[in-house]
């Protein structure tokens, strides 16, 4: 088949590979002028890392050097994909500095993909482009004065370099993971650091009381198994008997030495709630020197809080906070998230593509189930995004290579509501419009790739139990897959 795919990312990425595997003619749109997505050198901002550990964000036809550090940078991280390019000939198909405007359905079948060299038919399309496409700065009163007194707003992925902040008043907005890591990086070179939290989220020491590895505890199925799923199976089942009582005790252990390691009373940022909130929406790592700088005066946190309006004050730009304080401000670094859109559909194909919640009705974070000729990789956001997007790509190789059938449409649709509405309120409405799996990621990937027929041995699902998924554990699987493809032509 000939097939587009739309977005050079892990997703995209990973898709071609896994396409070309099983004969395709394959095409990769993306817009930047380099492969990565969220880790192009058009989006990284100073300080980013990943949060897993390298060994397990990766692909599983590579691994990262052994020079990278243990959370890789952001420019190792785009390098790692662009020796993934190199390694499996990916660059002819690459179409770099290529944005994709419009995309649409011919009538007889297959997608039409225009960009400004022109229009191209193929017979399906991949959407790989991720679920991080705007980022979604607010929209704050008095935002000309502001600008006009010399203030810039921008969000994380348009700071580039810390002379933008050397010596300025700075405001950064949210409590998330790429607002701390800039706060931390800012407040090396900047006049003063503020962030303004609307709500504080538990964060996650790198390493429980300076010793153990968080990896060993979050990023194993044991750490997932902590937490309830929509069907509790196997040794889940022993965790959460008797009213989860060994599950909540483990994970009130951890937010107790979170609590003392992180000094969060001490700093006055004890989050609401209990730790167990992280599986409601997502988990971030502390950033080395966040809370430090809490500690020794070069970060203040202003919790609870957020911008009402900025104002003119002896000559200056300032904002004034919903607490009534009025804080200085030269540059508002806004990590307030991202709006999730897919700009070149026509509105007709965005009908058919969300439910009435404004959710995705991807059955498998995969499968549109009311558009032919078109499937999503990448459309499901876990702890290891990497190989999370290369199983979705190898279940597209497997229905486009007849190796599996998809269940009936009705079928489809009572699945993906169940599993929708169950998101929704286990995250309290914080699902990424129904793509955010964490901390559920290798459920996800077990349900996948049951679809599929392929799957790791019983064994190495058993080691993961205490040890992080391995995605090179996963790298036979494509192999098999186009072995049994090509027996069925």
């Amino acid at each position: 088949m000939k097939i587009a795919v739309i977005g050079a990312g892990f997703a995209g990425l990973s898709s071609a590979k896994v396409l070309t595997e099983m004969g395709h003619q394959v095409t990769v749109y993306e817009k930047a002028p380099d492969v990565g997505g969220v880790w192009s050198a058009t989006r990284r901002y100073p300080g980013l890392r990943t949060q897993n550990s390298k060994e397990t964000y990766t692909l599983s036809g590579l691994r990262f050097p052994g020079h990278v550090h243990q959370w890789a940078p952001g420019e190792d991280v785009q390098r790692y994909m662009e020796e993934y390019v190199k390694k499996f000939n990916l660059a002819p198909m690459l179409r770099l500095s290529t944005e994709v405007t419009h995309a649409a359905p011919a009538d007889a079948g297959g997608w039409d993909v225009t960009t400004a060299q022109g229009s191209e038919h193929y017979d399906h399309l991949v959407v790989a482009s991720g679920i991080f496409s705007r980022p979604a700065v607010p929209e704050y009163e008095g935002r000309e004065l502001f600008e006009r007194l010399g203030g810039r707003i921008m969000p994380p992925s348009e700071w580039h370099h810390p002379d933008e902040v050397r010596g300025k008043d700075v405001l950064v907005i949210g409590y998330g993971k790429s607002s701390c890591d800039a706060a931390v990086e800012i407040a090396k070179v900047a006049k003063s650091t503020t962030v303004v939290a609307r709500h504080l989220l538990w964060k996650m020491p790198r390493k429980i009381k300076g010793i153990v590895n968080y990896k060993y505890l979050m990023l194993t199925r044991l750490g997932e198994g902590l937490f309830p799923y929509r069907r509790t199976e196997g040794f889940a089942r022993v965790l959460h008997a008797n009213n989860s009582a060994i599950a909540n005790n483990m994970v009130g252990s951890l937010e107790k030495v979170t609590t003392a390691q992180l000094k969060l009373k001490e700093h006055g940022v004890l989050p609401e709630g209990t730790f167990a909130d992280i599986a409601r929406s997502t988990v971030s790592l502390a950033t080395e020197g966040f809370f430090e700088g809490i500690e020794d005066g070069s970060i203040r946190v202003k919790r609870d809080n957020e911008i009402v309006r900025f104002l003119e004050k002896d000559g200056k730009p300032h904002a004034e906070l919903r607490s009534g304080d009025v804080v200085p401000c030269d540059v508002v670094i806004a990590g307030t998230g991202w709006s999730q859109e897919i700009p070149f559909f026509p509105q007709e194909v965005l009908d058919q593509l969300f439910d009435e919640n404004g959710d995705y009705l991807l059955y498998r974070q995969i499968f549109p189930i009311n558009l032919k000729d078109l499937t999503f990789a990448g459309y499901n956001s876990s702890f290891f995004s990497p190989l999370s997007a290369e199983v979705s790509a190898i279940w597209i190789a497997s229905y486009l290579g007849g190796n599996h059938r998809t269940p009936s449409r009705e079928a489809m649709l009572t699945e993906t509501r169940a599993r929708l509405k169950w998101m929704r309120e286990r995250t309290r409405g914080h699902h990424a419009r129904g793509t955010n799996l964490i901390p559920f990621s290798m459920h996800n990937i077990d349900e996948v790739l049951s679809d599929v027929g392929i799957d790791v041995s019983n064994f190495t699902k058993f080691k993961q139990w205490l040890m992080p998924p391995s995605p090179q554990d996963y790298a036979g699987i494509s192999t098999e897959l186009a072995r049994r493809i090509a027996a069925r032509a």
